[in-house]
């Protein structure tokens, strides 16, 4: 296996035990222990690569969540919202379609960051991009999971003036990567309540994504310890 280099697609995310590491152009995940954290994090602080984020702990599950034993009934967003929906959904999968498999992430990625500078939206802003999408994802017979769903939200937002929405995190026990739509204040639109176990690794605030630590983790501090055979 090739040993990964932070650059400026990598993103870090730690947990008290563990590091994970996203390519934001491939999609590549990995999750790095002991040592070989250690060394990942002491070439993280001589690069450029965005630093690490920490990660909330989530409540323990032992690796089970509750789930509803049927899907929620959805009422018929307006029609406008329908028709746009079905139009940047079609066009989130066609970019997920084309193109080489190893960079579907990054494409995807690319779509839902457009119009990161625009407002964020309000929460019944946000929750109409979302439902009008799952309304018209109900007529694609194609896969539709959080990636593409929280893209193409993201787009129908943009489309409207609304933008900066688009979330990935990372959540532990076990360890688990999400995507999602967040209102103006941050929160999760349209999720599951255990969505919040997630810590957004791609947020612009510290607030959403906690308190950036890596100084403070236990691989971090052996990073900075010379090696005993070293003069």
């Amino acid at each position: 296996m090739t040993t990964p280099v932070p650059t400026s697609h990598t993103r870090t995310a730690l947990t008290d035990r563990a590091g994970v590491v996203v390519n934001y152009r491939t999609g590549e995940t990995i999750v790095l222990t002991g040592g070989a954290l250690a060394r990942w994090l002491g070439a993280l602080e001589q690069s450029s690569a965005p630093a690490p984020v920490m990660v909330r702990d989530s409540v323990v599950s032992w690796g089970t969540s509750e789930a509803p034993a049927r899907l929620e009934a959805l009422a018929p967003p307006p029609l406008a919202w329908r028709m746009a929906a079905a139009a940047v959904l079609a066009a989130t999968l066609a970019v997920r379609t084309a193109g080489r498999p190893g960079s579907r992430f990054g494409r995807l990625r690319h779509l839902a960051e457009l119009g990161g500078n625009l407002p964020l939206p309000t929460t019944a802003h946000a929750r109409l991009a979302i439902r009008s999408v799952r309304w018209a994802a109900r007529a694609f017979p194609a896969r539709v999971a959080c990636l593409e769903e929280s893209t193409a939200a993201s787009l129908l937002l943009a489309l409207g003036g609304r933008g900066g929405a688009w979330r990935h995190g990372v959540a532990t026990d076990p360890i688990r990567l999400h995507a999602w739509i967040c209102d103006v204040h941050g929160l999760p639109v349209e999720e599951p309540e255990h969505t919040g176990d997630y810590t957004p690794i791609n947020a612009p605030t510290d607030l959403e994504r906690g308190t950036d630590a890596h100084s403070e983790h236990p691989a971090a501090r052996q990073a900075r310890q010379p090696c005993d055979d070293q003069p």
